[in-house]
């Protein structure tokens, strides 16, 4: 059913549970997150670089000016397709709106303490 996670070695593909894609120089970081398994202290993840795809494109045809670009690795773009197939059928409107307002609440949080630190500050200086 997963062809391309399978591939790289993911046995279990329905234990997953999110991942994350970063770039890193020439390569792609895929860092794959499965769902802690009973008796487990942490959750498991594996790390994957893919190196990116390099191709010259003509920008000025009259000097024959090129430019090179990096793209994602073409089997990079069919795992992520699988990967999200999986996480998207997990994540709901519910997930993001919870999401959203844990985000909000961190940050009126970190507002409120860097408020009262500048207060602080400024009852020093009196």
């Amino acid at each position: 059913m997963y062809p391309n996670l399978t591939s790289l070695g993911i046995e279990h593909p329905e234990r997953i549970e999110s991942y994350s894609l970063r770039q890193e120089a020439a390569n792609d970081i895929l860092k794959i997150y499965f769902a802690k398994q009973k008796g487990e202290l942490f959750a498991k993840s594996m790390k994957f670089k893919f190196p990116r795809q390099t191709r010259s494109v003509v920008v000025n045809s009259g000097n024959r000016e090129a430019k090179e670009f990096s793209e994602i690795n073409r089997n990079l773009t069919f795992v992520t397709d699988e990967l999200d197939r999986i996480t998207n059928k997990r994540h709901s409107d519910v997930d993001i709106k919870k999401k959203i307002l844990t985000d909000l609440r961190h940050l009126e949080q970190v507002v409120t303490h860097k408020i009262a630190e500048i207060e602080a500050d400024l009852a020093k200086l009196k």
